[in-house]
């Protein structure tokens, strides 16, 4: 019995229509690359101290010399020394302080939700709450698409997450208040990562293996790393939190005619029993490739078991269909453990540039540069290393160099940035990597609810990790080793995993494969399904 893979053989791998469906897709990326990370810059805290009593002219908040106008007015940025207003103006102040009962002064080098509402002191947790709200928009958007998605089609879930996604980014720019602005930031999450995961899946299933290992590794990894390249840019010209928003929401709007471009993914439609528009799919790609397709492509007695009809009945799947076999059940486990520790050291170096001493544009730029990079060395390692070795040494890589932080002195600060900088390209490494293993470990029956089920875990660590950052404030360094331990334990886990270099996607429950138990277990065969 013929798989879908040989069935569509005919086509080719890198085809007129191929070609087309991995470069739309890819531009798809794009978008969600800054929408992720556009956070950096929309709630970053600039230079700020307290407005003084009466003195306008002394609130300047012009850049240059902002830091030493701060050292006279206060001790901090939360607190000002009182001053004697029976005394000149040019008189010292007291050495006693009070709270800034006038508000605060921000430098105006960039305009941010903080300094629009004044989140900062005792109103400095609103900002990681908000990026948290975010993850938690993602977080139900992980959950929720992938049953979406398996019940209404790929194609129509992953148009209206790309309108939500544009749509909430221009509403949010008109926020007028921070709960507002968080209310709307929760629903651009949720549009954000369904858009992402969608996006891998319905390529992943038009395309054969080797034209899959291209697109997801390479071209949508990479599509969402020029998307983060472009965000310090875009932010550079851009130093309003309002119209940068605005600017993110054009690109996914310009993509919404593709829909009558790209087509539903014909797995789906094979899984659904609708196999005259299967057919209809797959002429399409084969007259724009221009090669003859056979008369009859899915025969009834080769497609039956792809179809799932039993006795005429369209056989439903749920997320407990995850747990229900011991080796459905061990991959889900073993990829809730990966996922939320990747994306938690992912997420938390990436949202962490604010706060490496340096330019916040250029770090950004090199951060995002460091991905491209991470994710073109993927493409390249994936058929020359198996894929538990793969993970296993991006993640142990990535947790040794931000261990070595805690050995350097924190007032070598380029030292601090290059280590945590270096690390992150093991992260980055394994957090696009996990996309490909998983989604060829996961069955097509329930692979979107699968990765759905993979990526809510991944956006819990995401929630968490803004408040580990928090606690640098305190101990600079701390973050790094706690995204360093972490990093090493999901490295220690990956080692368990199937190797599925060489494997075609399996389509059946009953087709996924077993774990390692043990490192000296025989490497599991393609064919042993």
């Amino acid at each position: 019995m013929k798989d879908f893979d040989e069935v569509i053989s005919f086509l080719g791998d890198y085809g007129r229509f191929q070609i087309l469906i991995i470069f739309l897709l890819s531009l798809s990326a794009i978008p969600c690359g800054y929408m992720g990370l556009i956070v950096v810059f929309v709630s970053d805290t600039p230079e700020h101290h307290c407005r003084l009593k009466g003195n306008s002219n002394r609130n300047s908040t012009d850049v240059q010399g902002f830091q030493e106008q701060s050292g006279w007015i206060g001790p901090d940025s939360c607190s000002r020394y009182t001053l004697d207003m029976n005394r000149t103006q040019t008189a010292e102040m007291s050495n006693d302080t009070e709270q800034c009962l006038d508000g605060w002064v921000f430098s105006s080098e960039r305009h941010t939700i903080v300094s629009e509402w004044d989140l900062v002191c005792d109103n400095a947790w609103k900002v990681p709450f908000s990026t948290s709200l975010f993850f938690v928009g993602v977080l139900f958007g992980s959950f929720i698409s992938g049953q979406l998605s398996d019940r209404f089609g790929r194609k129509l879930v992953f148009f209206v997450t790309l309108a939500l996604q544009c749509v909430t980014a221009l509403i949010q720019a008109t926020s007028v208040n921070w709960l507002m602005f968080c209310t709307l930031n929760c629903l651009r999450g949720l549009g954000q990562i369904s858009n992402y995961i969608v996006a891998v899946i319905l390529g992943s299933e038009m395309l054969s293996q080797s034209a899959r290992m291209s697109y997801t590794l390479l071209c949508h990894s990479v599509g969402f790393g020029v998307g983060y390249a472009l965000l310090p840019v875009f932010a550079y010209f851009i130093r309003g939190w309002r119209m940068l928003l605005v600017a993110s929401a054009i690109p996914s709007f310009l993509l919404i005619p593709t829909w009558w471009v790209i087509p539903e993914s014909p797995r789906w439609l094979l899984q659904r029993g609708r196999l005259e528009e299967a057919e209809l799919v797959i002429r399409r790609a084969a007259k724009k490739n221009r090669v003859p397709a056979p008369e009859v492509i899915f025969k009834a007695g080769e497609c039956a078991e792809l179809m799932q009809s039993n006795g005429g009945d369209e056989q439903t799947y749920t997320y407990l269909d995850l747990i229900r076999t011991p080796n459905m059940r061990n991959i889900t486990m073993l990829g809730v453990v990966i996922w939320m520790s990747s994306a938690m050291v992912f997420y938390g170096l990436s949202l962490n540039t604010s706060n490496l001493n340096g330019n916040i544009y250029l770090t950004c730029f090199i951060s995002a540069a460091i991905d491209i990079a991470a994710y073109v060395a993927t493409w390249l390692l994936e058929t020359r290393l198996p894929r538990p070795t793969l993970l296993f040494s991006s993640l142990t890589f990535c947790g040794v160099m931000l261990l070595i932080i805690k050995l350097v002195p924190e007032d070598m600060n380029m030292t601090l940035q290059a280590l945590a900088l270096v690390g992150k390209v093991g992260v980055s490494v394994a957090y696009c990597f996990i996309y490909v293993i998983f989604t060829e470990l996961t069955p097509t029956v329930v692979r979107n609810m699968g990765l759905g089920m993979f990526s809510t875990a991944a956006r819990i660590g995401a929630i968490i990790c803004p408040y580990v950052i928090y606690v640098g404030i305190y101990v600079r360094i701390l973050p790094y080793i706690i995204f360093g331990t972490i990093s090493i334990t999901a490295a220690v886990v990956s080692m368990l995993l199937p190797d599925t270099r060489d494997c075609k996607l399996p389509d059946l429950l009953s087709q996924a494969k077993p774990i390692r138990g043990n490192f000296n277990v025989r490497v599991f065969e393609c064919n042993d399904v």
